[in-house]
């Protein structure tokens, strides 16, 4: 991967975009696409949508969502500590102890979600689970007006974590579910700008994905495409606690995810595991029994239907602040959106 895209996917994952709040990272992803898109239009959702070949009569759409999970304050108690709902779902007990920026007006506040000291705990309270309704965060205010000056209800804030490099072409980050989705999709959009095609490549940054898919079924509404794929992460199963028996046999490393099930276009899986023989890129397959709750379920659903596929990017620890991904998988799912769309007929019968 060159240093470019690699400066690219950095930003891209740092960005604040909780569900809703999502501006931050989408103006990084349009000024990297601008270049390379013949059209680029923005929505009253905040969906940032970059064309190729916009005249073609068939339209094959690409997503990947820009949101992530996180935190709206609800309340601001007297002595200035603040209270928060979830955006999106987490498990609790993964944030006590962490830093937080918080997404005002004004440019971000830090703060820190507190706890008790264990030595000031009971038995009984060390052995409690962690609730939201008992969790704080602190910004260093002295009372509920002074936290004020600074912050108010309803302002947004993710885990204050960087983007760092684990080990060889591991990466660890917060969000890259699914930051690494959209990441792709600009990446295609840049490789296949300098491809002859044949239909027209719609590729999104979709918003608010992580409270209901709200941004496909707006912007899929409104491209209205024979067909489309969405770019999302997948479960690994190569850690510990994990049962291949229900999430599938998945490891990082070995290529992106190919899935098989009623949301999968049956046409469409088969000519995706073609296109990856063919040019020779390792991928996994997991089986979806119903819809995947990714963007691929709105794809499909869109007016009167469209033939949707879905690639994964295996991901450990999702929707926790340590997720980790590889780059070869990020580069061999690239590749092979690249090839398939590059080679895609004017025009192409998905009817089963």
């Amino acid at each position: 991967m060159n240093k470019a895209s690699e400066q690219f996917l950095q930003e891209l994952l740092e960005a604040p975009s909780p569900s809703g709040y999502e501006q931050p990272a989408a103006r990084i992803w349009r000024e990297y696409v601008k270049p390379y898109a013949d059209q680029l239009i923005t929505d009253v959702h905040g969906n940032s949508i970059a064309v190729l070949n916009p005249d073609a009569e068939f339209k094959f759409m690409i997503t990947g969502h820009v949101d992530e999970i996180g935190l709206l304050i609800t309340h601001i108690d007297d002595k200035g500590y603040l209270y928060t709902a979830q955006i999106g779902g987490m498990d609790p007990a993964l944030l006590i102890g962490q830093r937080v920026q918080i997404c005002t007006a004004d440019g971000p506040v830090l703060g820190v979600i507190g706890r008790k000291a264990i030595h000031q705990m009971t038995p009984e309270e060390r052995k409690k689970a962690v609730e939201m309704e008992n969790i704080w965060v602190d910004i260093g205010a002295s009372s509920k007006k002074d936290a004020l000056k600074r912050v108010a209800v309803g302002d947004p804030m993710v885990i204050d974590v960087p983007c760092r490099r684990l080990n060889g072409d591991k990466i660890v980050s917060r969000a890259t579910d699914d930051k690494a989705g959209a990441f792709v999709v600009a990446e295609v959009i840049r490789a296949l700008s300098r491809r002859k095609l044949k239909i027209s490549v719609i590729g999104v940054a979709t918003v608010q994905e992580e409270i209901g898919l709200r941004g496909a079924i707006t912007s899929s509404y409104k491209i209205h495409p024979h067909a489309g794929i969405a770019v999302d992460v997948g479960f690994a199963s190569d850690h510990p606690d994990t049962d291949p028996k229900k999430t599938g046999q998945v490891s990082l490393g070995k290529g992106p995810i190919l899935h098989r099930g009623p949301n999968i276009n049956p046409i469409l899986e088969k000519d995706l595991f073609k296109a990856a023989k063919a040019h020779k890129i390792p991928t996994q397959v997991t089986a979806e029994p119903r819809g995947t709750g990714t963007d691929a379920n709105a794809i499909q659903l869109c007016r009167g239907g469209a033939a949707a596929g879905l690639i994964s990017i295996p991901n450990r620890y999702m929707h926790t602040p340590v997720e980790v991904i590889s780059m070869k998988d990020l580069e061999a799912c690239i590749k092979l959106l690249t090839e398939f769309l590059a080679a895609h007929p004017d025009q192409r019968d998905y009817r089963p």
